[in-house]
């Protein structure tokens, strides 16, 4: 069920309702895929799971507009990550003010973490006394939500998103073919001597080192987007959607209250 195409009465009959807020991005992948693919793969995934959850839950229109200043030095929209943490703030005291109180948002953009779950600290802190029944999630696809069960797909070399990769590329074959430029696709892979961090993202890191795009990669692109193919989008499409209706089923069972134990 689609927030914005309910009346403000109907709206106010759903209250009780999960409502699900998709953020992604515009920013660069690339030579090789558009500026909207954060956008397009989390709104697939969001169309998907709505058609399956029909009235179970209510989904807001995508916010395309992410924090990608990482990504400044190639072509890209971006809102710094203090301003965004206000946005989305101001969106979903929206969504409280017209009763609701289970809130997941659901994010396609690795910039958006940060401040996406500062956002839903800060308004879990300043509601919990006046508002106990709220409850706010937040989860990426790629990092959280399904992440290993992207894992498991056995067609992926890669088995975590990285950027403008193998699996976002896939996915965009999957949703958006004629965007892509299989041609230019390239990414950024090298070795880095640390066992610490790993900065073309090919594996874990143990400690966070921030770094500008243009710093780790030439064309934009990270990984092994040359591996792509439409068949693995459609896998990692369908794994990420059943484990987000999965959540939004269980996330609208939760407790109004959870019941401490006694000291």
């Amino acid at each position: 069920m689609h927030y914005g195409e309910l009346t403000w009465p109907q709206l106010r009959q759903q209250t009780n309702k999960v409502v699900v807020m998709p953020i992604a991005s515009l920013e660069q992948h690339g030579h090789h895929l558009p500026l909207l693919t954060d956008s397009l793969i989390g709104g697939e995934i969001a169309r998907r799971a709505e058609a399956e959850l029909g009235d179970d839950a209510l989904f807001l229109p995508m916010l395309w507009l992410g924090s990608s200043h990482h990504h400044l030095p190639f072509a890209t929209v971006s809102l710094s990550s203090t301003l965004y943490v206000e946005v989305l703030k101001e969106m979903i005291e929206c969504v409280l003010r017209a009763g609701f109180r289970r809130i997941f948002v659901l994010n396609a953009h690795g910039g958006n973490e940060v401040p996406g779950m500062l956002a839903l600290q800060q308004l879990q802190l300043k509601h919990y006394a006046d508002k106990p029944d709220l409850w706010l999630a937040f989860s990426s696809w790629f990092g959280g939500i399904a992440n290993a069960q992207i894992a498991q797909i056995e067609a992926l070399e890669q088995k975590f998103v990285t950027h403008a990769c193998e699996l976002e590329t896939s996915v965009i074959l999957r949703v958006r073919p004629e965007l892509v430029h299989m041609d230019l696709a390239s990414g950024a892979h090298f070795k880095f001597d640390s066992a610490f961090e790993t900065p073309d993202a090919s594996g874990p890191s143990r400690v966070y080192v921030p770094r500008s795009f243009d710093q780790i990669t030439r064309t934009g692109a990270l990984g092994r987007p040359e591996l792509a193919t439409a068949e693995k989008g459609e896998q990692i499409v369908q794994a990420a959607t059943r484990e987000v209706v999965a959540f939004v089923r269980e996330f609208g069972r939760w407790p109004v209250r959870v019941e401490l134990p006694e000291a």
